[in-house]
């Protein structure tokens, strides 16, 4: 994959190659809304290809077959494992370029709207670092990893309780602090919002006031992240079914002393919840 207007000489990259329509189009005024067009089109592509692979990792069965079929991708571990490490791969080379775009913007106009700008696309969530996907690709490297594949993992992706780290290049690196705000231990059953926060499912479903029977699709749009408080994010909410798996692989004890808490809060909840719908249909 490449970017269609800016490339990184990886062999040094602190040299940045700029397409001459984008660095003229500073001139006519149109430069911001252009890079915020390309991230857009970017993190849409990463988000996209990164879905379906780890779709199509995780499906078994017929479910497997039809996936594998309608993408027409070749069903095995090697293919998986070369198009995520692509995919890494491209979301960082972009958001290094990125950085430099601006920062060069800046250099150039003697101005700071580069870092306002950067500002602005972190809360329109077309930063590709804050991409959940990222994070769950980060996850599959290292469960493959774990599981002895034969076949070459980017060495620099690592689970340090309680934090998911990546390093690219030896010049970029990324930190995914997987710490619950809201119960303050290692998440479980994570979920990742658009604003990029991880919280444990029946964590973020209290926070949304929504029963995890309803599931967080229906909490009220003006229901907040509980650390940003940034309002309509759980409509957007995504499972990380492989930062799931690698987190009870690499602490059993806990994550089975925690499983068996929350099959009995599970339970009490879904208990109460179906009661409250008897009482209502009833009339008591």
């Amino acid at each position: 994959m490449t970017n269609r207007r800016f490339s990184i000489d990886l062999q040094n990259p602190d040299r940045l190659e700029y397409s001459e329509t984008l660095y003229d189009s500073v001139c006519d005024g149109t430069f911001f809304p252009s890079l915020l067009k390309e991230m857009s089109a970017v993190v849409g592509c990463f988000n996209q290809r990164a879905q379906e692979l780890l779709e199509l990792h995780l499906a078994s069965g017929f479910r497997k077959y039809f996936i594998w079929f309608k993408a027409k991708l070749q069903n095995n571990h090697v293919t998986l494992i070369q198009e995520g490490k692509d995919l890494v791969t491209y979301a960082l080379i972009n958001a290094v370029a990125i950085r430099k775009i601006l920062k060069k913007y800046d250099k150039v106009h003697y101005s700071n709207q580069g870092q306002a700008f950067k500002s602005q696309a972190q809360s329109k969530h077309i930063e590709i670092l804050q991409s959940p996907w990222l994070c769950e690709l980060m996850a599959f490297h290292i469960n493959l990893r774990e599981s002895k594949v034969k076949s070459v993992l980017f060495e620099g992706c690592n689970l340090t309780q309680p934090s998911l780290t990546c390093e690219l290049f030896h010049f970029v690196k990324v930190n995914i602090d997987l710490t619950c705000s809201i119960c303050l231990d290692t998440v479980f059953d994570p979920v990742a919002l658009p604003c990029s926060h991880i919280f444990c499912y029946m964590c973020a479903c209290s926070a949304a006031s929504v029963t995890i029977v309803d599931g967080l699709k229906a909490a009220e749009p003006k229901a907040k992240c509980p650390l940003c408080r940034e309002a309509g994010v759980y409509e957007g909410a995504v499972h990380l079914d492989q930062l799931n798996i690698l987190l009870s692989r690499s602490c059993p004890k806990y994550w089975e002393a925690r499983l068996e808490t929350e099959r009995v809060e599970r339970m009490r909840l879904i208990k109460d919840h179906w009661d409250g719908h008897c009482r209502a249909f009833l009339g008591v």
